[in-house]
């Protein structure tokens, strides 16, 4: 329990939650949808890398990492990130994308890339994937597109990011 909300791995029956909770942080239901579609990719989704924050037994945020690739080489895309709006602001987001990374280092995973905010990813180390020799498929800012090593003996791969299909990029 962290605060007045607990951290866990998305279960059985709580992605019609997730959903919902996707859909109420962004002005339109793409990302929602975007998880749903993910979740029907065997070769994009991962069980167990799918983690929500839950408080009096309601989702309150969510945070997602499947499977991409650089350069052919498996990494972990950090998409979509989403908290409730009456809880944004209040540190749900932080936890569950830590806890998020932390079980991706438990499965032995070593590189995750995202694309979003440069003010709010490198507080969990992510830094500019151009220096790791990592760009995006896009045209898209350099303090933008992230990429964090996930041990410091990681192999971070160089090349195009290759989103699942589900991304449309």
């Amino acid at each position: 329990m962290t605060g007045a909300w607990s951290v866990r791995p998305e279960g059985d029956g709580d992605a019609q939650a997730v959903h919902a909770v996707n859909a109420a942080a962004f002005p339109t239901p793409a990302e929602a949808d975007l998880v749903d579609e993910l979740r029907r990719d065997p070769a994009a989704w991962i069980d167990g890398l799918s983690y929500v924050a839950e408080q009096d037994g309601e989702i309150i945020g969510h945070a997602l990492l499947t499977r991409a690739t650089v350069g052919g080489t498996p990494v972990l895309a950090l998409a979509p990130c989403a908290v409730v709006p009456a809880q944004q602001g209040t540190g749900v987001g932080t936890t569950v994308i830590s806890a998020l990374l932390d079980a991706a280092r438990r499965i032995g995973d070593e590189t995750v890339v995202v694309l979003g905010h440069a003010d709010y990813y490198p507080r969990f180390g992510f830094v500019p994937a151009s220096r790791f020799g990592i760009s995006a498929p896009v045209t898209v800012p350099d303090d933008c597109f992230l990429a964090l090593p996930l041990t410091a003996a990681a192999r971070v791969p160089s090349g195009v990011i290759a989103y699942p299909a589900a991304f449309g990029l």
